[in-house]
């Protein structure tokens, strides 16, 4: 008899996998698991076409949206462009990072922070318009209650909406929003995230909203005995993402991934320096030179921080798989303390697989525990 989560979502498998590459999507619920693409960095018309090419390959297999929909960032309610938020970007910022370069024998862009902010521009909405003309199963968001839109939308068209949440609190005024689904995110988790630990949390969450609606586990979830743990705390599932970033399919940067696979559940910080709010990612000098404390700078808000971070970690990313030792020492990407687990590049159904039969040989060891 399948889990009620699996007949609710048609899976076989309670393995959330959510991913940026739609390959990764695919590949997992292709495999019995349930993909979802995270969607926030496409324009509609990007997205239109990643959900197409996802339609195409899973022939009709369920699949889900993630899309980043702060509750507070700067020019929150404005009438502002990409252009007006760079404006904000202070000269002092802009003159520490072309040193932080200039320390790593990277020559600072003469151009920098002129690409858009989705925040800015695209908007949650035009995406989820976007989307709907797809049969998306699953509507999720991060950093915050939903926007009213998209639990309408959700409403609307029988799809589920699902949030992150990374305290019991935040839990609670999920469902008393409306949304049908909690992912309870620990601290272990790469990308945001906040400071209770995934044991702690998930069990916290569960009573605190008492059975309203379904709870999938998160945070440094890379196994299927770690998600068999989730399971016996009373989690319907699994929510991942970082073990999908070594896949064969993953785009994942080329010497990012050979620092994913040598690092220790040690080698990972949250940091605002990519994104202005605390994320969990791989620690590199270019974390190092935003810690305030310890003589870095204090990171920008969201997302002025993410305007001026990300096209100087293009530039790395592209400087590190040449070789280039600088911009390998400030390589960095979103990443969780199952980091330490993940030791193999592999293909992403074969990772379905080995959570499948891990979670079956960890649920064995538990019956067994029992006495006679």
């Amino acid at each position: 008899m399948k889990p009620a989560i699996c007949e609710k979502f048609g899976i076989d498998f309670p393995l959330f996998a959510f991913s940026h590459c739609r390959d990764v999507v695919a590949a997992v619920t292709n495999a019995g698991g349930f993909g979802v693409l995270g969607g926030t960095a496409f324009t509609p018309e990007q997205l239109d076409k990643e959900l197409s090419w996802i339609d195409e390959q899973v022939g009709g297999k369920p699949y889900g949206l993630d899309l980043i929909v702060p509750a507070t960032y700067e020019g929150k309610g404005e009438k502002i462009t990409s252009s007006d938020l760079a404006a904000r970007i202070p000269d002092d910022v802009r003159g520490y990072i072309a040193d932080v370069l200039a320390a790593h024998d990277i020559e600072a862009d003469p151009k920098p922070f002129a690409g858009g902010s989705s925040l800015a521009g695209t908007t949650g909405r035009e995406l989820l318009e976007a989307a709907m003309s797809h049969p998306i199963k699953l509507i999720a968001n991060a950093l915050g209650v939903p926007p009213d839109y998209m639990i309408e939308a959700g409403k609307a068209n029988g799809i589920p909406v699902a949030a992150l949440v990374g305290a019991k609190e935040h839990a609670v005024k999920q469902v008393a929003a409306g949304v049908d689904l909690i992912v309870a995110q620990g601290t272990e988790a790469g990308g945001h995230c906040g400071e209770v630990t995934t044991m702690v949390l998930v069990p916290e969450v569960i009573e605190a909203i008492d059975g309203a609606v379904p709870v999938l586990a998160a945070g440094g979830i890379v196994t299927g005995r770690q998600m068999a743990a989730a399971v016996a705390m009373g989690a319907d599932g699994a929510w991942t993402g970082s073990v999908w970033l070594t896949t064969e399919e993953a785009e994942t940067a080329p010497y990012t991934v050979q620092k994913f696979l040598a690092a220790s559940s040690r080698d990972t910080i949250r940091s605002a320096g990519r994104t202005g709010k605390p994320a969990r990612q791989l620690k590199s000098d270019w974390t190092d030179a935003w810690l305030p404390n310890d003589g870095g700078h204090k990171p920008l808000p969201l997302p002025l921080q993410s305007m001026v971070a990300e096209p100087v970690i293009r530039r790395v990313d592209m400087l590190a798989a040449q070789g280039h030792q600088g911009a390998q020492a400030l390589a960095t990407y979103f990443v969780g303390q199952g980091v330490g687990l993940m030791n193999k590049v592999k293909p992403a159904r074969e990772v379905v697989r080995e959570f499948i039969e891990d979670y079956l040989a960890a649920t064995e060891r538990l019956s067994n525990s029992l006495p006679d």
